[in-house]
């Protein structure tokens, strides 16, 4: 069998893929929620369902934040 990836570990992988999809969303979830609607409504953007899951994705990690933000935490 031939390893492509170095003798690293599954969970070294894991960890760097989900440190760098945190780093994505915290960075990018505003933008993409105020941007995508402007998309569509003004500029005649076509919606498919994987914008739409990628919108309400972002909608959750937003609802989310305001719900750490009020419990204190």
């Amino acid at each position: 069998m031939v390893r492509i990836l170095p003798n690293i570990g599954y969970y070294h992988v894991m960890k760097e893929i989900y440190g760098s999809l945190i780093m994505f969303f915290y960075f990018l979830k505003w933008p993409i929620f105020l941007g995508l609607p402007i998309l569509h409504f003004a500029y005649g953007l076509h919606a498919n369902y994987f914008l739409i899951a990628f919108w309400l994705l972002c909608l959750g990690l937003i609802l989310k934040d305001f719900w750490m933000l009020l419990r204190g935490k």
